[in-house]
């Protein structure tokens, strides 16, 4: 009879994912691991496998905990209202960040994808769904009339997808909130540029 393990894996991956996002991938060893988690290397390695499967465990964990952008950008009603309060709460998260942990989709691109590329699939993969709900999100407010018929959803888009990630990647190197807010600022005033001058 298989003995019962004597941990949550649920919990482990959990505790796992927080110590990847505080630390990073290469400043975080097994030993670090066994610590943070309170279990020995080989229940690690039977449940999760090595460091490296199990970081890729973490890292679709983070996403399933972060913002669901299809919910906040998919409502029926006013489109920008949603993208603006959607910039807002990156900078505010971004300037709240006392840890400096940052984004651990921005840290693993910054640390790992430019030699590890499964992982830069992956951080591409994140980056082009935002890109697009949010371009599907702006074509809707075009057609509403919220944008000027001129203005290319998918380039707006992709503007605020690098503002988005600036942000977080900034929160995590310094503390200047001021610097955070004005880019916020600016983001949204694009959007106001960006208008229906019958909106």
């Amino acid at each position: 009879m298989a003995r019962t393990k004597e941990f949550d894996p649920d919990q482990a991956l959990q505790a796992a994912m927080e110590l990847f996002w505080q630390r990073g991938y290469e400043a975080t060893s097994m030993s670090d691991l066994v610590q943070h988690l309170g279990i020995g290397r080989a229940s690690i390695y039977a449940t999760f496998g090595g460091k490296r499967e199990l970081y890729l465990k973490a890292y679709e964990r983070y996403l399933e905990q972060g913002i669901d952008f299809e919910s906040l950008l998919s409502g029926r009603g006013p489109v920008l209202p949603a993208v603006r309060e959607l910039v807002r709460r990156f900078a505010d998260e971004a300037a709240h960040d006392s840890a400096r942990r940052g984004c651990l989709v921005v840290n693993t691109a910054v640390e790992l994808a430019p030699h590890d590329e499964e992982l830069a699939r992956r951080v591409g993969s994140n980056w082009d769904f935002i890109e697009n709900t949010l371009a599907a999100a702006l074509t809707r407010a075009r057609e509403q009339g919220e944008l000027d018929g001129a203005q290319d959803p998918r380039s707006l888009a992709r503007f605020l997808l690098t503002v988005l990630q600036g942000l977080r990647l900034m929160g995590k190197g310094s503390n200047d909130t001021a610097r955070l807010r004005d880019t916020a600022a600016q983001a949204l005033r694009v959007l106001d540029l960006t208008g229906s001058p019958a909106g």
